[in-house]
């Protein structure tokens, strides 16, 4: 098991869920992302997806094509985002961190090249929404190789029978998607959101944790007997941009919301 694995089960252990976050790589700059990541780990989030900027993020909405954007402008990119891993590692960060991206990324960089990397520096999980399941052979055939990195596999309210195919050898957790569009829609989830998540819960034989649109513990009350988790990713950013990128407020907030999710 890799670190995703050993803390997820740690927490099915203790009948707990995940708290799951996403922050841009580089913005506003590294020192910060740092900083932002332990302040994370301290108030016990659980995982932490780090978005790789990219110019074209089509998943995401207008909060995190912004940060995808302004980070490039500082001059975020990946070889950037892998040193500043091995820096946190060096440091003693043990947080499970996924690397958020898309695929052009990995296929410039080289999967063979990006794969050995991503092993040497720590990153634990890959989300790439625009990686089919049909087009995943040559990535997944070197994380295998590997050993170390695993793919987290993706599912949407479109999914529907597809589900037990992209499930049937997935790791880590699964990636639920709550609404159909981009990242950020403010908790409008689909209207058939309790049976697709019920469906997935069913065929999985790893954690289900949902995303997209999720400000609040609240948001995801109706949810709470199917999921094992939750995803904040827009509103984190742009919790972050009002606090002027503050280390501990992304504490108390994620402090906050981990406590409130375990006790409703």
């Amino acid at each position: 098991m890799n670190r995703i694995e050993t803390a997820l089960q740690a927490l099915q252990e203790k009948k707990e869920k995940a708290f799951i976050t996403y922050i841009t790589a580089g913005l506003p700059d590294y020192d910060k992302t740092k900083a932002i990541i332990k302040a994370q780990e301290a108030a016990g989030t659980d995982i932490i997806e780090l978005g790789i900027p990219f110019s074209d993020p089509v998943a995401d909405g207008p909060v995190i094509q912004a940060a995808s954007y302004e980070a490039i402008l500082g001059g975020a990119n990946l070889e950037k985002t892998f040193t500043c891993m091995k820096e946190m590692r060096d440091d003693g960060v043990q947080i499970p961190i996924v690397f958020m991206m898309y695929y052009n990324t990995v296929l410039h960089y080289g999967v063979e090249k990006f794969v050995k990397e991503c092993n040497a520096c720590g990153v634990d999980g890959l989300i790439i929404p625009d990686l089919p399941l049909e087009e995943q052979e040559e990535l997944q055939t070197q994380l295998q190789k590997e050993d170390g990195t695993i793919l987290i596999q993706l599912v949407s309210p479109v999914s529907k029978d597809r589900v037990p195919k992209i499930l049937k050898n997935a790791r880590g957790f699964v990636y639920c998607v709550s609404s159909m569009g981009v990242t950020g829609q403010e908790a409008t989830f689909h209207r058939q959101i309790l049976e697709y998540l019920t469906a997935v819960k069913k065929e999985a034989k790893i954690p289900v944790m949902m995303g997209f649109g999720i400000r609040t513990a609240e948001d995801v009350r109706p949810m709470k007997e199917i999921i094992d988790g939750a995803i904040v990713g827009s509103h984190f950013i742009t919790l972050m941009r009002e606090h002027g990128f503050d280390p501990q407020a992304a504490a108390d907030y994620c402090s906050t919301f981990k406590k409130e999710l375990n006790e409703m």
